[in-house]
């Protein structure tokens, strides 16, 4: 089963998915009888059947109302949830998917994006700053009250977004995160767990217990998990994933008060 995952993502990195392929000349037949039904009730006009005009769409056919699961789909959920029941006075995002989590908390308060990668679009209530975020600069210690970083943190270093190599540039943004957190506030943090490698220079899969040493100084508030079947399970057993294949840790952070 692990073999054949592998030759179907390298399938689909060099820009071929076989499952949709065979989606697709499934639906060739169907295709044709539906051309056929068209042509012999349409009346023409501008509104009629040209060949010149097709656009098949032929893997549709089989295709689900839409997708609902997986990593991104339960993480930013996850965490807008909890921004919007917490209500913090100001957000501060590293990394995540603009039209995924960030759109999610645009719905009820403005946040401050931090990327190495540049934002071409304007987009009203976001406050982008491209940086590097391995060290976050110009950020006091115990500053932010609310910080997000999902799925983000396995790739840095690896390159794949123009950031330089550095196999120890995760852990030196982790222990910057750590830094710039607030007494009491929160950091939602969300990353690939299971059996810990590098798989280069895609992302990282860390043990869940790799993140809790690496925020020693915060206390985790609660941990949920995307499983290996994409199933969301909101209060999880961290120590019940460090053999997963690539689940999702969905970890809840706060720092506490200094003894």
């Amino acid at each position: 089963m692990g073999a054949l995952r592998k030759v179907y993502n390298l399938s689909r990195l060099a820009g071929f998915d076989p499952v949709r392929m065979a989606r697709t000349l499934r639906g060739v037949p169907r295709y044709l009888s539906d051309v056929r039904k068209y042509k012999s009730a349409a009346n023409g006009g501008n509104f009629g059947f040209r060949w010149s005009n097709a656009k098949p769409f032929l893997a549709d056919y089989f295709d689900d109302a839409g997708s609902a699961g997986g990593h991104y789909f339960y993480q930013d959920i996850w965490a807008a949830r909890k921004i919007l029941q917490a209500r913090p006075s100001r957000h501060i995002d590293i990394g995540s998917r603009i039209d995924g989590f960030i759109a999610h908390v645009l719905v009820f308060m403005p946040v401050e994006v931090i990327d190495i990668r540049p934002l071409s679009s304007t987009i009203p209530g976001v406050t982008f700053r491209q940086a590097d975020a391995t060290n976050l600069d110009g950020i006091l210690a115990d500053s932010v009250e609310s910080l997000s970083c999902l799925h983000a943190i396995e790739h840095f270093g690896l390159g794949r977004y123009t950031d330089p190599v550095d196999p120890n540039a995760c852990f030196a943004a982790m222990k910057a995160m750590q830094r710039v957190l607030g007494i009491g506030g929160r950091l939602y943090f969300s990353t690939p767990i299971g059996r810990e490698r590098v798989e280069f220079n895609a992302h990282r899969v860390f043990n869940p217990e790799t993140i809790l040493k690496a925020f020693d100084r915060l206390q985790l508030v609660s941990f949920g998990a995307v499983d290996d079947a994409g199933s969301l399970i909101e209060a999880a057993d961290y120590r019940q994933y460090a053999d997963s294949y690539f689940a999702c840790g969905l970890f809840e952070f706060t720092k506490p008060e200094r003894a």
